[in-house]
């Protein structure tokens, strides 16, 4: 029945990273920066905006709901409808289609495709400041460091492979003999003690307590310096420049959303995360919102510095250093596209 903590590492990732590169490819499939794109109001004057997110909702869109529940987006003018995504829905299409108006991304990845493939898309907020990006391992009392498993197999998924795992050989000097396939299951990393499994800070180590009896030992790589940012909000630039008012309200709402739900009461959000996900528990949900605020997912990093949601130009460009030396991205390629603080609340 829980499937969430093997699919967003499968399929979602798999999904947005190649998706942003591919789908949007050349001519960014209609997204084009001369275009109109005022969005519309319904008959009370609010503005309709339609968010889409990078899987079936969970606690990882909490902010976003305790927005939609608190009426956060609604006393600030918005009419929000919250697109769930899933297997088979493509977030870069829908947003190429027209059919959003704004996208969830998951990882730096996403916006950096974008920028790639010449689609004219940029994060303007990070609610992630920390990409919850797991390696686990069997507990030992001498097991300490990511430095410490350059003799141990690695489980990773083929999406990891250009992901992640770039910095991790550059920083530890892992190689790729290390790596075995990732079945999409936890059999092989609960029958082999040496073995390391990439996985999500919310999912997996929860995954092996109940099924494995034990806890693991968890690595968030984040804590370890991997830069990328999660859990960000997409705007076609387009967009972007013809409802400014309408962008920052959305991105200060939502940031009202993300401190109330690890911070207040999150009741109602879980009502319409369980609602439209009736396979998350409520059980899931309580271990991943602990997790997410006990390692400051949310408001630690560049949040506690500029507010939830900021990013910054350094982080930017450590990204883009360690990817694009490994090989990912061209060294031309303008990096700077790929986000902007302009949306923020104070910054308007």
């Amino acid at each position: 029945m829980f499937q969430r903590g093997i699919r967003p590492l499968l399929t979602r990732r798999n999904a947005l990273m190649a998706g942003a590169a591919v789908v949007l490819g050349g001519a960014g499939l209609g997204l084009r920066a001369c275009d109109r794109a005022e969005a519309p109001v319904d008959e009370q004057g609010r503005v309709r905006l339609r968010f889409a997110t990078d899987w079936r909702a969970q606690a990882e869109h909490g902010g976003f709901y305790q927005a939609l529940a608190s009426g956060a987006y609604e006393k600030r003018g918005l009419n929000v409808q919250i697109v769930q995504g899933g297997p088979g829905v493509n977030m870069p299409q829908l947003l190429a289609s027209g059919a959003v108006e704004l996208g969830m991304g998951s990882n730096s990845f996403v916006p950096m495709n974008l920028v790639a493939s010449g689609a004219p898309v940029k994060a303007v907020a990070a609610f992630f400041q920390k990409d919850p990006q797991i390696l686990m391992a069997h507990p030992d009392p001498a097991l300490e460091t990511l430095a410490q498993l350059k003799t141990r197999p690695f489980l990773l998924a083929d999406s990891s492979l250009n992901g992640f795992w770039v910095w991790l050989k550059a920083k530890y000097g892992f190689t790729d003999a290390q790596v075995r396939p990732y079945a999409g299951d936890l059999k092989a990393f609960l029958d082999d003690r040496r073995a390391v499994q990439q996985g999500y800070l919310t999912a997996e180590p929860y995954r092996v307590e109940r099924e494995g009896g034990f806890a693991p030992k968890v690595f968030l790589l984040a804590d370890d310096g991997y830069p990328s940012y999660a859990a960000m909000v997409l705007a076609p630039n387009a967009f972007a420049r013809d409802n400014a008012a309408a962008l920052r309200s959305f991105v200060a709402a939502s940031a009202e959303g993300w401190r109330d739900y690890l911070r207040g009461d999150p009741s109602a959000a879980d009502a319409l995360i369980r609602q439209d996900n009736p396979d998350m528990t409520q059980a899931m949900l309580d271990q991943a919102r602990d997790r997410l605020r006990d390692n400051a997912v949310v408001d630690g990093g560049d949040a506690a510095l500029y507010g939830l949601g900021a990013m910054t130009e350094e982080r930017w460009r450590a990204f883009f250093e360690a990817t694009s030396q490994a090989g990912v991205y061209d060294p031309g390629l303008n990096w700077r596209e790929a986000f902007t603080n302009a949306y923020l609340p104070g910054r308007g």
